[in-house]
């Protein structure tokens, strides 16, 4: 369940709890007359089942509540209520496969941000990666995945070919290109100070590598893995299972081929500078079309369930 806490202006209050009413899925109605300061106006709260909260912000956006007022929504972790029992059996469809798209835009609208934050991640996260493929260790490469922040950007481009968004799109590019010139860069740098202080070698870097060579030998099996990843992560943001990102982290080779690059470059290693340049573009490639794939499947789908649902169950009745 959620919790929707709206203000509305007095004077379409009774249109809004008039779609609240008939909207099925609903549950626990409260209206607070003049409770609001900022923006004035009245408080307007409801739970309902994520499987119908979609259909409900979207009539409240187009009564313009977005705009003279505030909508609001919570999570709700534990509801001991018959009605709210009542108000999910009601609602068409499985609350784990509703999209919540205004909850899916905002969520990459956020992860997508060019931040000092998300810059200081995909940073430490590829010279942590330098570090891993100098080495050939696996432990600091699984590390460096996990700590990689672009799969925000990248599900916020498959957000917006779906949803038609170019201002989400543009966003969510520049943060990814410019994520990682930023920290290939850096990695250059951080590889010549490692090799003066003979830490980094360029022998290491072209000997035996048998954990980590595979981020700058790119294969059938590197996009198959990028599309399969893409599309894991993606059900794990509609269905707000974020634990399972980390998996979708740790099984793709983005960070790790652009640390592989940076450093390849470093010593001047053309080959393997191209390989793992084609290695990032095949796993970016991949997460992006298998992510607007799941998104449009999940569309489709979840409109085709709605579409079957009775007309009575599709819209409540007051």
């Amino acid at each position: 369940m959620l919790h929707l806490r709206l203000i509305t202006p007095a004077d379409r209050t009774d249109d809004v709890v008039a779609v609240v009413r008939e909207t099925v899925g609903t549950a626990h109605l409260v209206v607070l007359p003049g409770a609001a300061r900022d923006p004035s106006g009245d408080v307007v709260m409801c739970d309902i089942a994520r499987e119908a909260a979609d259909e409900l912000l979207g009539e409240l956006r187009a009564l313009g509540i977005d705009q003279a007022g505030s909508i609001a929504v919570e999570s709700i972790d534990l509801s001991l209520s018959k009605r709210a029992e009542e108000a999910e059996r009601e609602a068409p469809g499985e609350a784990a496969d509703a999209v919540l798209w205004e909850e899916l835009t905002e969520a990459t609208h956020e992860e997508s941000t060019l931040s000092v934050t998300y810059l200081a991640f995909i940073t430490l996260a590829t010279m942590i990666a330098a570090c891993g493929v100098v080495l050939d260790n696996a432990v600091l490469i699984v590390g460096a995945m996990a700590v990689g922040p672009e799969f925000g950007p990248l599900a916020g481009i498959s957000t917006a070919l779906v949803r038609g968004a170019p201002r989400l799109a543009l966003r969510s590019l520049v943060a990814l290109l410019a994520g990682f010139a930023l920290a290939m860069a850096v990695t250059v740098g951080f590889s010549l100070v490692m090799d003066a202080l003979g830490l980094f070698s360029k022998a290491k870097l072209e000997g035996a590598r048998p954990n980590t060579n595979f981020v700058y030998a790119p294969d059938a099996f590197s996009f198959v893995v990028a599309v399969l990843a893409g599309a894991a992560g993606t059900l794990s943001l509609t269905s707000a299972k974020s634990g399972a990102l980390v998996g979708v982290a740790i099984s793709v080779t983005t960070v790790p081929a652009a640390a592989n690059a940076a450093v390849a470059l470093a010593y001047g290693d053309t080959a393997q500078t191209r390989g793992s340049t084609t290695q990032l573009l095949l796993n970016l490639f991949g997460i992006v079309l298998a992510g607007a794939l799941t998104l449009l499947v999940q569309k489709l789908l979840w409109s085709r369930q709605r579409d079957r649902a009775p007309a009575g169950v599709r819209r409540g009745a007051s």
